[in-house]
């Protein structure tokens, strides 16, 4: 890996590094540049702010998408100080950028407490077998706003 790419990574630990002592959330840190450059910068504040999905990378994409007026990364690229949880992951997908890179495996942040396997093992689970109660109701009033949104003229996929 060329050193251009190991400096964010270093950049996205250094952030992660600030919350052993402000104590905003957990030791994670996202950095998402474009074309070089850094456009967001973000650290996890789950305990500051008292919301479970602050994540450093949700964070990060949240600031890079306003700065950026766009719903999707697709030129960027996400260094994180450890690879991202099942949620990020998700976000990660959702934004579309070019590439991840990660210094500590979800290994490592399970040994320090931070265990995502049962989400993991939650999500190859059937929906009726997952441990967190699931029920469908009013699916036909749903779908019909999917079928109101497909006939509008202008709608955006993403």
């Amino acid at each position: 890996m060329n050193t251009h790419k190991k400096k964010f990574v270093k950049k996205a630990i250094e952030i992660a590094n600030q919350n052993l002592t402000e104590k905003s959330g957990g030791p994670f840190g996202a950095v998402i540049v474009k074309n070089g450059e850094v456009i967001a910068e973000a650290r996890n504040t789950v305990v500051r702010d008292n919301d479970p999905s602050a994540h450093a990378e949700i964070n990060a994409i949240r600031d890079a998408c306003r700065k950026l007026k766009t719903h999707q990364l697709t030129d960027c690229e996400i260094y994180c100080s450890c690879e991202p949880c099942p949620m990020c992951l998700g976000a990660i997908y959702w934004a579309r950028p070019r590439a991840i890179y990660y210094a500590a495996s979800r290994i490592d942040a399970e040994k320090a407490g931070f265990d995502d396997s049962y989400i993991y093992d939650e999500l190859k689970r059937e929906m009726p077998d997952r441990n967190l109660p699931s029920k469908q109701l009013l699916r036909e009033e749903a779908v019909e706003l999917f079928r109101k949104w497909k006939e509008q003229e202008i709608n955006i996929v993403y």
